[in-house]
């Protein structure tokens, strides 16, 4: 995905393609079908979600019959990586290691998630900085608050 396609895609819509995804080709029936079970959305509100997809790029549409069938035009990879990118661009470089121990903290993890973990951590260590320099704009800081740094 280039810069020119990225899209932010909202909850209900990521709900949407984690359907395409799984399938990896549905028809609004069976998008319908599986969030009305899960969400409890009645079919209206599925389909304007799927037109809002389309409308985006992140769907492709095919027309078989009297039905369409979609696709996802990013791959969920892509799209995660575009999320993560997203939300470290939206903080201060200061706050990003306590961002990602407060994911931890609140995430279910298995055995082989810490390990994997702690083996990307160990090898982070290798390059860690001492100190974070902030890229906040001015009047946007809190770090002399939360860091008691003096940035600006």
């Amino acid at each position: 995905m280039t810069n020119e396609e990225k899209f932010e895609i909202t909850d209900s819509e990521w709900e949407v393609m984690r359907v395409v995804w799984t399938r990896t080709k549905a028809t609004s029936k069976e998008i319908i079908n599986v969030l009305q079970d899960k969400k409890d959305w009645k079919p209206a509100t599925t389909k304007t979600f799927i037109g809002r997809l389309v409308k985006k790029g992140a769907l492709n549409t095919e027309t078989v019959g009297n039905k369409f069938i979609y696709t996802a035009a990013v791959t969920e990879e892509e799209s995660l990586k575009s999320l993560k990118a997203g939300l470290f661009n939206h903080i201060c470089n200061t706050a990003v290691g306590k961002t990602i121990a407060d994911l931890i903290k609140e995430a279910t993890l298995s055995h082989d998630d810490i390990a994997m973990i702690e083996e990307i951590l160990k090898s982070k260590k290798k390059d860690a900085v001492d100190v974070i320099v902030c890229n906040c704009v001015p009047g946007q800081c809190h770090c002399k608050e939360n860091h008691n740094m003096n940035c600006h």
